[in-house]
């Protein structure tokens, strides 16, 4: 998991984007991400904000909204800034 110096505040949370390009078949054919349509993504709980509302903490792996996020680009490195409540689900 990432080391950033960013401190999200308020109800935001800091995610790395977990990217699933392709999925596979049973058959064996590889599908492009776009063929299954739109569907919610998946991310890395990086930093929390310091709201005692968010039930998620560092290093949760969560599923959120698409759309719902701000991109931001650290050291080279891709980040998401989004809003508690437009998480999902935690991956157990």
């Amino acid at each position: 998991m990432s080391n950033v110096n960013i401190q999200p505040l308020g109800d935001n949370l800091l995610l790395e984007p977990i990217v699933n390009d392709e999925q596979k078949t049973e058959s064996g054919i590889y599908l492009p991400e776009t063929a299954e349509g739109e569907k919610p993504q998946e991310g890395l709980v990086v930093a929390t904000g310091d709201d005692e509302k968010i039930k998620v903490k560092k290093g949760d792996k969560v599923i959120f909204k698409k759309f719902s996020e701000t991109e931001i680009k650290v050291e080279n490195k891709d980040y998401y800034i989004i809003k508690n409540e437009d998480i999902l689900a935690v991956i157990k």
